[in-house]
């Protein structure tokens, strides 16, 4: 555990020297990767969305693709097609960016469901199903989805049943005054986002070794208390009277989940009452539904999420 876990340190830090000022986010989303779980980027242009995604796909030497994603993007154009050659008078697979390591689809919310839907099969899948044959997709296979949230004409947004699909949804926030400079100034001495893929970034870690990471998490321990705790969570978010729709079972499974990876990026082979709620914000934002009432008064989803875990005693 202890060399594969000194790779993920080595990992985060190199990440943090490139995207300045996110270290919370870059946290977060590496207990995503570590989960095997799916991802939302929220925020607004300009944030390093797209950047955090490309940088990290290559620190990892994985097989990256990107897909920008619009009203008439169509299922085929995800998944691929069979085409007919006239030479050989046969059928060809051309498959879709879909099969590849590390996927961005840039803006989900500006693509039909159709669409949405081709991309969220796959995902729960991890295979893809092309006239009647279905086709496993690479072990590592991860997506990062990015989504901006001021523009909503012309937008689809994901139903949720579908966004129950994304393990964790990140808020990508402006950086602080500090870290700003910082990108200033390593802007000034010639680093440029748009040509980080041709950039001289030496790698951190393999795919094999974030594989390798994945099964170390799952003998992450977790105690019978701990286990009670989150139930008692779980169940707190389902009475919330702020709150239309609490947390499913499988949000509890994730939850513990998630949790087991969190303790294990922190170094320790047990869960603690402090994983559990470091990855509830990122886990439930986007699960939990607020009454009409609730929005009309402005109250935010992650004050409820606050005010479910500051209800439940922590265990001893």
């Amino acid at each position: 555990m202890s060399e594969t876990h000194s790779v993920f340190l080595h990992l985060g830090q190199r990440l943090n020297q490139i995207i300045v000022g996110q270290s919370n986010l870059i946290q977060q989303f590496l207990v995503a990767l570590l989960a095997g779980g799916h991802v939302i980027l929220e925020g607004v242009p300009g944030t390093g969305k797209t950047l955090l995604v490309k940088v990290l796909a290559q620190l990892i030497q994985a097989d990256f693709r990107r897909i920008q994603l619009t009203p008439d993007v169509l299922p085929s154009d995800i998944t691929g097609t069979n085409i007919f050659d006239l030479n050989s008078r046969s059928f060809t697979l051309k498959k879709g960016p879909v099969f590849t390591e590390v996927l961005l689809a840039d803006e989900i919310n500006r693509t039909p469901p159709k669409t949405q839907a081709a991309l969220l099969e796959a995902m729960e899948e991890a295979q893809v199903t092309l006239d009647g044959e279905s086709l496993p997709l690479p072990d590592l296979f991860w997506v990062t989805a990015t989504q901006n949230p001021l523009e909503f004409e012309g937008t689809y947004p994901l139903p949720e049943a579908q966004l129950d699909r994304f393990l964790f949804k990140l808020v990508v926030d402006y950086p602080d005054r500090a870290a700003e400079k910082q990108m200033l100034l390593n802007r000034q001495a010639g680093f440029a986002a748009r040509r980080v893929d041709i950039s001289n970034l030496k790698p951190a870690a393999t795919v094999a070794e974030i594989l390798q990471a994945r099964q170390a998490v799952k003998e992450v321990k977790v105690s019978e208390a701990i286990v009670d705790y989150l139930l008692a969570l779980i169940g707190t978010s389902r009475q919330s009277p702020d709150l239309t729709l609490g947390a499913s079972p499988r949000a509890a499974g994730a939850w513990l989940q998630t949790s087991q990876a969190a303790a294990w990026l922190a170094g320790r082979d047990f869960v603690t009452p402090d994983d559990i709620k470091t990855v509830a914000s990122p886990l439930l934002r986007h699960r939990l539904i607020l009454k009409p009432e609730a929005m009309l008064d402005g109250l935010q989803i992650d004050a409820v999420i606050a005010s479910v875990i500051n209800q439940v005693p922590v265990p001893r």
